[in-house]
């Protein structure tokens, strides 16, 4: 049955249309009774080996070069960054270093329940076929001031799925910055928005023109999108 029929004859696009829920069926079915250090593992093994379909290159090659120069810039100024993805805290947990030079506890991501283990002097994490917080939408603020304890000062996404962080980091008190990037540049990345069945930016587009949030223009304002590109 769907999703797995789709994610078995590799039809990414009905894969896409089923949306998040199917993803976390897939999630959960693929990754129950792992412990977490064998998911380590192996996520680690596959950020070594695979390659993007369309430029060949190691996924952590792709981080944006903009990105890279602004949490460089940050840090520099004694800013902590942070991740709050919709993604599996446990995949990006693996190589946000490395990439991103943002370190484990500091990643925010989708998680599953796992439970505790012991035989011996031997213990483990495994994970349950249940989901424990989907770090999307409103979910992300909540995440984020559990696991941080305070409101963001700057914010930045790329889809409907940002939009209550990004009003929650703005109408904060004092001097605060919201940002959209708007994926424009079919030639260097992709191109698109509205009509998007993957993060789609739509509701969180028009709440930047309401709020005056900045919005980023990636085709007319990045002269980099990758480190890699001339």
């Amino acid at each position: 049955k769907q999703p797995f029929r789709a994610a078995i004859e590799g039809d990414l696009s009905s894969l896409a249309r089923s949306g998040s829920s199917a993803l976390m069926q897939l999630t959960m079915a693929t990754h129950a009774g792992m412990t977490t250090e064998q998911f380590d593992r192996i996520a680690g093994d596959w950020m070594i080996s695979a390659r993007h379909p369309r430029f060949r290159r190691p996924y952590t090659d792709l981080a944006y070069q903009p990105m890279l120069e602004l949490l460089a810039h940050l840090r520099t100024h004694g800013f902590k960054t942070w991740i709050v993805s919709g993604g599996g805290a446990d995949f990006i947990r693996v190589w946000a270093e490395r990439a991103y030079g943002i370190p484990p506890e500091q990643v925010i991501g989708s998680t599953l329940k796992t439970t505790f283990e012991i035989s011996g002097n031997r213990s483990a994490l495994i994970h349950l076929p249940e989901i424990d917080f989907l770090d999307n939408h409103a979910g992300k603020p909540v995440a984020i001031q559990r696991t941080i304890g305070r409101r963001p000062i700057l914010a930045f996404g790329n889809s409907d799925g940002d939009l209550e962080m990004l009003q929650w980091t703005s109408t904060g008190p004092g001097p605060r910055l919201a940002a959209l990037i708007h994926h424009t540049d079919a030639q260097r990345e992709w191109a698109y928005d509205r009509e998007s069945p993957v993060g789609q930016l739509d509701l969180a587009w028009r709440e930047a023109e309401r709020r005056r949030w900045l919005v980023v223009d990636m085709r007319r304002d990045w002269k980099r999108v990758f480190p890699f590109d001339h």
